[in-house]
């Protein structure tokens, strides 16, 4: 298992460490299922408010529980890997519930980050993160960009 991917435990150790040096923690989630421009785009935006990105990964039981048709395409060990091999991720978390909310509860980011498709009422985890004057931020999904509009494409090419 390449060293970015963290059990909970292990992570919480790590960024013990990380918070004493004073870094600032910006986390985020989803399921990255067929990674593609937009996600990529989103992440490295994300990781530029802070000093290290978490990225908590829906597991396979998680994104069955989320997601319609079949989803997800890719296996949680190798959407965990790809996400790991990206320069602007600096840790990756699988969690097994169909939300984030023990993980960011357990990890306490600074900064919470998510696609602007989620209005900031509906962000789990918006609470726990401000209650310690942490931000949350929302950016902006690349247009006609999609793991749906890719698998459809993918789909009507047969």
């Amino acid at each position: 298992m390449p060293e970015k991917i963290q059990t909970v435990p292990a992570l919480a150790a790590i960024l013990s460490g990380r918070r004493a040096r004073g870094e600032r923690l910006v986390f985020t989630n989803g399921c990255f299922d067929l990674l593609h421009i937009g996600h990529t785009r989103y992440l490295q935006e994300a990781r530029a408010l802070g000093d290290c990105l978490i990225v908590g990964l829906n597991s396979d039981a998680s994104v069955r529980a989320i997601k319609p048709n079949g989803r997800p395409i890719v296996p949680q060990a190798q959407r965990a890997e790809v996400l790991a091999a990206l320069a602007c991720v600096d840790h990756v978390v699988l969690f097994d519930e169909p939300d984030p909310r023990a993980l960011i509860e357990s990890i306490q980011p600074d900064v919470l980050v998510k696609g602007g498709d989620w209005p900031m009422e509906r962000i789990v985890g918006r609470d726990i993160v401000q209650a310690r004057g942490g931000r949350v931020v929302t950016i902006p999904l690349t247009p006609d960009v999609s793991t749906t509009t890719l698998m459809q494409r993918i789909l009507n090419r047969t």
